[in-house]
């Protein structure tokens, strides 16, 4: 299993430094007109890593309980086919920053490649929540879950500031 949570480290870095340096830093995103549905999307996929991040820290989701983690997975797939979309109708990317969303998809694969086995052995447990503990796996991924959970605020509530700022005075 740590080496699915390694996969999930490396996605997790990988995703701060598209974050910090394109979304924040180069593009200036949150203060960019027309970038609200686009913050949102982030915003949303911020939310289910937060999950992903946290309760794989300390959680083995076993019996049925399985499902609603392989949801939440599928869930950001989609989301990110959606910011996909949405950025290409929006704005264009550099490159580096396409190459970076390839890179994250490939270890997203990756990590989902390796986290299969042990989502097939949890799914023929008893149905309930696993302890589980990897040492500092477990915290590193945690304080993932603290950040990513404030960059999903933070896109949102940047979200809410464009879509005020674009609204026709009355």
């Amino acid at each position: 299993m740590t080496t699915a949570l390694y996969a999930l480290m490396c996605l997790g870095v990988l995703g701060a430094f598209d974050t910090l340096y394109y979304h924040e830093w180069k593009l200036r995103l949150p203060s960019t007109a027309g970038a609200g549905p686009e913050l949102r999307l982030h915003a949303s996929r911020d939310f289910a890593y937060t999950f992903v991040f946290g309760s794989l820290a300390w959680t083995k989701w076993n019996g049925l309980c399985v499902w609603p983690l392989a949801a939440l997975l599928a869930y950001e797939v989609v989301v990110t086919l959606k910011d996909f979309i949405e950025e290409d109708h929006t704005r264009r990317l550099p490159a580096g920053e396409r190459v970076m969303h390839a890179i994250m998809g490939i270890v997203y694969g990756v990590f989902l490649t390796l986290l299969y086995p042990h989502a097939a052995v949890w799914a023929k447990l008893p149905s309930g929540f696993g302890n589980a503990n990897y040492g500092l796996v477990s915290w590193v991924l945690t304080a993932f879950a603290a950040g990513v959970f404030g960059s999903g605020v933070r896109d949102l509530v940047a979200s809410k500031n464009l879509q005020r700022a674009t609204r026709p005075l009355r």
